[in-house]
C-alpha cells in the first residue's frame, strides 16, 4: 500500500514538473512575440507588429498589452471595428491606460456609438500628451456642438486655448463657440426679459465696444430708471460718462456721483477706487488721485488701473525708483499694456538708464503695430475694439 501511495506521488510530482516546464516555456515564448513585436513597432514595421501581437493572444486571450498594442496599429489603418474590440478589452483590464481610451473614443465616434462622449470626456481629463489631447478636445467639442450644449463646447474651448495659445484653428474654432454662447444667451433674455434693465444693460454694452458712447450712456440711464440698485450698471455708467468726455468738469462731477452711489448700493472696490483716482488725476488733484489709487491697490495688488495710476502719481511727484515697482507689476499683469511700457521708459530715462529706456521704447513700438493692426481687422469687420482705458493723451500717437 505505502509503495503505491510512493508510485502515485510520484506520477504528481513529474506532472507538476512537466507542467512548470510547459508553463515556463510558454511565458518565454510570449515574451519573445512580445518583444518582436515592439521591435517592429519602432522600425515602423507594422505588418510583422501586428503578427506578433496576435502570435501573443493565440497564447494568452487576455493579454492587455496585445489588444492595446494592435488597436493603436488598428486604428491607424483605419480599421476602427477591430480597435475598437482590441482597445474596449485592454482598458477594461487596465483603466490608466490613457491613449487607449483616447483612440478608443474616437473609434467609437466614427463608429457612431453613443458611449463615444463619455469615454472622449474621460480620456480628455486623463491624456497628457498635448497633440493627442488636443485631437481628443476636437472630437469632444464635435459631440457637444451636435447635441446643442455649448455650456461644456466652451469649457473644453477654454482648456484647449490654454493649450494651443498661438494655434489660428483653436482661436478661430474658440472665438466662434463664445459668440455661439453670447448670442444663445442673449436670445434667451430677450425672449424672457426684453424690457428689463439688464437687457438695457447689454445694449450699452454692445454699443461701448462698438464705440457708441452717448448711445451706451442713454441705455445704462435706462437701465437704473428701471432698477436703479442694478448691480454694476452705475460703474459702467461712470466710465462711458469719462471715456465720452474725459477732461469735462461736468463730466468728471457727474461720473464721480454715480461711483458713489456704486459704493452705497453695492460697497467698495479696486475698480470703483482706481475710477474714483482717474477722476482726482484728471482734476490735477494729485494727492487725492494717490489716496484713491492706494485704497485701490489694499483692495487688490494686482489691479492694473491702480498699479498705472500709483506710477503716474509718483513720477508726478518726482519718485521716479518707487513708481518702477508699480510699472513692473503692471507689466507683469498685463505684457501687451503698451502704456506701462512707454511709462516706464520714461521713467528709466529720469534714472539715465538708457538702455532699459530703448528696449521699453521699442517693446510699446511693436505692441502699438500690434494693436493698429487688430483695429484694422475690427475696422474690416465694421466693429470697434473695446477702448482702452487712459487718463492721458501724452502718449505719441
Amino acid at each position: 500500500m505505502k509503495s503505491l501511495t510512493l508510485h502515485i506521488l510520484l506520477i504528481m510530482l513529474c506532472a507538476a514538473l512537466a507542467q512548470s516546464q510547459v508553463t515556463a516555456s510558454k511565458s518565454a515564448e510570449l515574451q519573445a512575440h512580445i518583444n518582436r513585436g515592439e521591435a517592429a513597432v519602432r522600425t515602423n514595421d507594422m505588418e510583422t507588429a501586428s503578427r506578433e501581437f496576435r502570435a501573443v493572444l493565440a497564447l494568452d486571450p487576455k493579454n492587455t498589452e496585445a489588444h492595446a498594442n494592435l488597436g493603436v496599429i488598428e486604428f491607424f489603418r483605419n480599421d476602427c471595428q477591430s480597435a475598437a474590440q482590441d482597445l474596449r478589452q485592454a482598458v477594461a483590464a487596465k483603466p490608466s491606460l490613457a491613449r487607449a481610451e483616447a483612440l478608443l473614443g474616437m473609434c467609437e465616434k466614427r463608429l457612431g456609438d453613443r458611449a463615444a462622449q463619455k469615454t472622449l470626456d474621460k480620456a480628455f481629463s486623463q491624456v497628457t500628451d498635448l497633440k493627442l489631447r488636443t485631437q481628443v478636445g476636437l472630437e469632444l467639442t464635435d459631440l457637444y456642438q451636435r447635441n446643442g450644449d455649448l455650456e461644456h463646447v466652451a469649457s473644453v474651448m477654454g482648456a484647449l486655448v490654454g493649450l494651443n495659445p498661438e494655434s489660428p484653428d483653436i482661436l478661430y474654432f474658440a472665438q466662434r463657440t463664445y459668440s455661439e454662447l453670447a448670442d444663445d444667451t442673449l436670445n434667451k433674455l430677450a425672449v424672457v426679459a426684453p424690457g428689463s434693465g439688464r437687457m438695457q444693460q447689454v445694449i450699452a454694452e454692445r454699443l461701448v465696444n462698438g464705440g457708441d458712447l452717448k448711445g451706451a450712456i442713454e441705455h445704462y440711464r435706462k437701465a437704473l430708471d428701471m432698477d436703479p440698485h442694478l448691480a454694476g450698471v452705475h460703474y459702467e455708467l461712470s466710465e462711458a460718462i469719462i471715456e465720452a468726455s474725459p477732461s469735462n468738469p461736468d463730466s468728471l462731477n457727474e461720473a464721480e456721483k454715480e461711483l458713489q452711489t456704486a459704493i452705497t448700493n453695492e460697497g467698495d472696490s479696486a475698480n470703483i477706487e482706481a475710477e474714483l483716482g482717474r477722476i482726482a488725476y484728471a482734476r490735477s488733484d494729485i494727492e487725492q488721485a494717490f489716496a484713491h489709487y492706494t485704497k485701490a491697490y489694499s483692495f487688490n495688488s494686482g489691479n492694473v488701473d491702480a498699479q498705472l495710476g500709483l506710477a503716474r502719481v509718483l513720477a508726478a511727484q518726482e519718485k521716479p525708483q518707487e513708481a518702477v515697482k508699480y510699472l513692473r507689476e503692471a507689466i507683469a499683469a498685463d505684457p501687451l499694456n503698451g502704456e506701462a511700457h512707454y511709462r516706464l521708459a520714461l521713467v528709466y530715462r529720469t534714472l539715465k538708464l538708457a538702455d532699459d529706456a530703448k528696449r521699453e521704447v521699442t517693446l510699446y513700438e511693436e505692441i502699438k503695430k500690434t494693436k493698429d493692426q487688430v483695429k484694422q481687422l475690427y475696422r474690416e469687420m465694421n466693429l470697434e475694439p473695446k477702448p482702452e482705458v487712459s487718463e492721458t493723451s501724452a502718449l505719441p500717437k
